[in-house]
């Protein structure tokens, strides 16, 4: 076990955790931050992604010690009223069936906003390679998207 100090959504947290501990277990087990997902548990489904430094992560697969030094932001933390443009548009747009993977299709979409406020279809589909709808609302995933650019 070791101690941690993650910043987290804008706040100062501690975890006494092994080093390996995947951030998506600190987030849902330690500090009670359930929004993030377990999905697949190999990085391969997206359910889990988080931002670090900005960057759309899979914390299934980031071990906590790996992170200590980052900026940590779940989908709790992007937007406090849950107004962030994103999220608007995927009730625009009405992309939640069972909601499963929204939380990871919101960070990745987020992220890629962030970096690329006018992003292409190519550009899209690149940044939100491995994220997985079960549910199959990737058209309207995509239009969301498109109306969240045009509301940053």
């Amino acid at each position: 076990m070791a101690l941690y100090n993650l910043n987290i959504n804008g706040k100062s947290q501690q975890v006494d955790v092994d080093p390996n501990t995947p951030m998506l277990w600190v987030l849902r087990d330690h500090l009670d931050l359930v929004g993030t997902k377990f999905g697949c548990g190999i990085a391969q489904c997206g359910a889990c992604t988080i931002h670090l430094d900005g960057n759309a992560v899979r914390s299934c697969q980031l071990p906590v010690s790996a992170a200590e030094d980052s900026k940590i932001t779940t989908i709790e933390g992007l937007s406090e009223a849950g107004d962030h443009p994103v999220q608007k548009a995927w009730i625009e747009h009405d992309v939640p069936q069972c909601g499963y993977c929204q939380a990871g299709q919101i960070m990745s979409a987020a992220a890629l906003l962030a970096q690329n406020p006018s992003p292409s279809d190519t550009d899209i589909d690149n940044a939100m390679n491995g994220n997985i709808c079960r549910c199959g609302t990737y058209t309207r995933i995509k239009a969301a998207i498109h109306t969240a650019s045009q509301n940053l």
